[in-house]
Order: structure tokens, then C-alpha cells, then sequence
């Protein structure tokens, strides 16, 4: 095993445990983001791939939407009823694309979107 493999298998754990939140929830929205975008451009219509990753980007959503409505959540309020809200909507908009009846794109957009500002709060840490 080279000096750099040992290197990463132990302190690539140490790593992950410092990582901020935002860090965290970016690198979600990134992987999901690309995978929609990357399906979209080799594909058109809905199939259990497509399924599958607007499962993962819907539960993501589900996710944020419970830990804006938590009482002890310390973000703005606002902030907190536009993620809500957004959540909703990205719900809402992947039943529509599962139909057939919308593309992903409004999705990708909002994605894109949120790692904007997120990557907007890493820079200003």
C-alpha cells in the first residue's frame, strides 16, 4: 500500500467528520444535480433510471423540509418557509415529470439554485 492510499484511508475519515453542513448538503445537491443532468442529456423520457434519481433529489427535499419546520431550526423564518415551500414544489413537479407530463428542468433549476447560495455561505465563512 503507497504512502498516499494509507494516507487517505485514515485521515479521509478525520476529513469527513470536520465538514460543515453546507459543505454536506452542497455535495448532495451537486451529485444529484448532475446525475438529472447527465440522464437528460442522453435521455428524454421518464424510465427507473430517471425514477430513481428524482427519488433521491425528492427525499433530499423531504429532508430539508423537516429540518426547516423543526421550532429549533436556526435559520430566518423566511428563509425557512421558502426552502418549505420549495420542498412542496419539487414534490409536486416530480410527480408531474414521473407522468410524463413536465420536464426535469424546472428541478435542475431550483438545484442549481440552492448550491448557488450555498456555495455563496461557504465563501463568506
Amino acid at each position: 500500500m503507497n504512502a498516499h492510499l494509507k494516507a487517505h484511508r485514515t485521515y479521509g475519515q478525520v476529513n469527513q467528520a470536520i465538514r460543515s453542513e453546507r459543505s454536506i448538503e452542497l455535495e448532495l445537491f451537486a451529485r444529484v444535480t448532475k446525475q438529472m443532468s447527465q440522464y437528460c442529456g442522453s435521455r428524454g423520457r421518464c424510465d427507473a433510471d430517471l425514477a430513481s434519481i428524482l427519488h433521491e433529489n425528492r427525499m433530499l427535499w423531504s429532508t430539508l423540509a423537516t429540518a426547516v419546520a423543526d421550532p429549533e431550526n436556526l435559520l430566518d423564518q423566511q428563509l425557512r418557509a421558502q426552502i418549505f415551500y420549495l420542498a412542496e414544489f419539487t414534490d409536486q413537479h416530480t410527480r408531474k415529470v414521473l407522468r410524463g407530463d413536465a420536464s426535469v428542468d424546472a428541478l435542475r433549476d431550483i438545484n442549481f439554485s440552492i448550491m448557488k447560495g450555498l456555495q455563496g455561505e461557504a465563501k463568506a465563512a
